[in-house]
């Protein structure tokens, strides 16, 4: 979607995206950082934690592959521009009790994403915080049809706010 509008505004933009639904830091750093270097990057967004939380990663552990992925991200794609971006917060979709209580949910969330920030910041990395407009998004229930991820409206309006932020075209 931030592709279309930096198309739409003159932008001449090749989108190159690994990610995969699921996946957790380890999934990204063994499938997804050895792509860096082939793709040769001017931009790299970095959103990584759900799952993780999911899987009751720990947060230290969270945070050491943060710096992990960062520091993969800056040796791989050294041009690159990177921006961290938080998780959204999906502690209150229809499907987030069945991961357990959605109040504990909320307040790892909130603690994943601060460290995501400040790993970002450590790195060198932008840091665009999209959260605040992501609660509003969950509590106007903006979920896709699984009940747990963002819809296409919410994604949308990621797009529009990454591309009035620091995010300029590439």
């Amino acid at each position: 979607m931030l592709v279309g509008i930096w198309g739409e505004a003159g932008a001449r933009v090749e989108l190159a995206n690994p990610a995969v639904n699921g996946y957790t830091t380890d999934d990204l750093i063994a499938e997804e950082l050895p792509l860096v270097a082939s793709f040769r990057p001017d931009l790299v967004t970095l959103l990584i934690g759900a799952n993780d939380i999911v899987q009751g990663a720990r947060a230290d552990r969270y945070r050491s592959q943060l710096a992990r992925i960062h520091e993969r991200i800056r040796s791989d794609g050294p041009r690159a521009r990177v921006i961290a971006l938080p998780q959204p917060d999906w502690s209150l979709s229809p499907a987030a009790a069945g991961f357990g209580d959605p109040v504990v949910i909320a307040r790892t969330i909130e603690r994943f994403n601060e460290l995501a920030r400040e790993e970002a910041e450590l790195a060198g990395a932008g840091w665009i915080d999209l959260f605040p407009l992501m609660r509003e998004q969950a509590l106007r229930r903006m979920f896709a049809p699984d009940g747990l991820h963002p819809s296409v409206e919410a994604y949308a309006e990621w797009a529009r706010d990454l591309s009035r932020a620091s995010v300029s075209s590439p």
